[in-house]
């Protein structure tokens, strides 16, 4: 009995050290990036077999006590990648009350899953929040027309209804005054370019759904990739208030959201305040941060919270900011050996995608 428990003990453990690994190569296959997502539920399956190895082995031998160590080292790694993502984290963006008569931009992100067809829960939250933007990802015509009972409210829309899992759905309150429905990457996956009218300034929305790295879906990030970082080029280059947001199929852990924050100059709310994980909502211990909102140094954070189920697979996030003077203290520098890897990134999703 002894045996066979020492044997799945270095079974697990030896699989828990290669999960954590394996993301470190850099390649864009599924199999390589899939391990990106569970960094927490890794840290959390190697303090369990940290503390069962003081119980496991009575007498151990120096293997025994390499692999405690390896986990430990494993273990502190894993810590210092999801500490930015708590209250021990430093924060990038400040937070800030709104002056008396000033309006805020709050900003409603929702994945509503395609084939989820309980549309009265998102209807419901709609109605008793009011947000002043809408962006939904996953619709299709049918979602487009049962959303109509809030959506009528709304005099600036942009909709991209879709049967392929990629449709998407914008509403604002505030003038939109100039719109683009682009196709960066993909012949049928659509993001939006928005520039709204907020409290006498323009600000520039980007709203994305690259594709993830599943094989279902797409073997490789290389488009993912491609996109979020075109994306990130596109926001730098206006150098105005902008804000990206979406279901990028990416975790605000990875090498890709790095080099996206780096590149862009955008500031990433969730350092110093929380995982904020938006999938996914059927299983609470598989879940870590999809959907996204990343700011130009111009906003202050009034509110950022995940709100309750709509019954997708998604959870829905919400954001409340306010413009203030531009403070670019947070953002990341970036080498020219980032800078380079940014742009064959972008060279090597464009090439494979088939829209241009």
């Amino acid at each position: 009995m002894e045996s066979v428990t020492h044997c799945l003990y270095w079974f697990f453990s030896v699989l828990s050290i290669l999960s954590i690994l394996i993301p470190a190569i850099r390649n864009s296959y599924w199999t390589f990036r899939v391990f990106d997502y569970p960094r927490f539920q890794k840290f959390i399956i190697l303090l369990i077999l940290i503390f069962a190895w003081f119980f496991i082995f009575e007498n151990p031998n120096v293997y025994e006590y390499i692999i405690l160590s390896v986990e430990a080292v494993c273990a502190a790694y894993l810590f210092y990648i999801i500490i930015p993502y708590t209250d021990f984290g430093k924060t990038m963006i400040d937070k800030a009350a709104p002056d008396p008569e000033e309006k805020v931009l709050d900003i409603l992100v929702c994945n509503v899953y395609q084939h989820n067809r309980n549309y009265y829960k998102l209807i419901d939250l709609v109605k008793k929040e009011n947000p002043s933007v809408l962006f939904f990802l996953e619709t299709d015509e049918e979602w487009k027309k049962s959303l109509e009972a809030v959506t009528k409210d709304y005099e600036y829309r942009i909709e991209v209804p879709l049967d392929n899992t990629y449709g998407l759905l914008f509403y604002s309150h505030f003038p939109v005054k100039n719109y683009e429905i682009n196709y960066l990457i993909d012949d049928d996956i659509p993001s939006i370019v928005a520039d709204l009218e907020y409290n006498d300034q323009i600000v520039r929305l980007f709203g994305i759904h690259p594709t993830p790295p599943v094989p279902q879906e797409n073997p490789e990030s290389t488009e993912r990739d491609a996109e979020i970082l075109l994306v990130g080029e596109k926001a730098e280059e206006f150098g105005k208030p902008a804000i990206v947001f979406g279901d990028l199929n990416d975790v605000a852990w990875s090498r890709t959201t790095k080099l996206f924050l780096k590149s862009s100059g955008m500031l990433d709310p969730r350092r110093g305040r929380g995982m904020f994980n938006t999938f996914h909502a059927k299983y609470w211990f598989l879940r870590w941060p999809l959907d996204h909102f990343f700011v130009s140094p111009h906003f202050r954070l009034v509110d950022m919270k995940v709100m309750d189920s709509v019954d997708s697979d998604h959870f829905p996030i919400w954001i409340s900011l306010v413009i203030r003077n531009e403070d670019k203290e947070d953002q990341f520098d970036i080498s020219e050996e980032e800078e380079a890897e940014v742009e064959e990134k972008i060279e090597k999703g464009m090439e494979k995608g088939d829209a241009n």
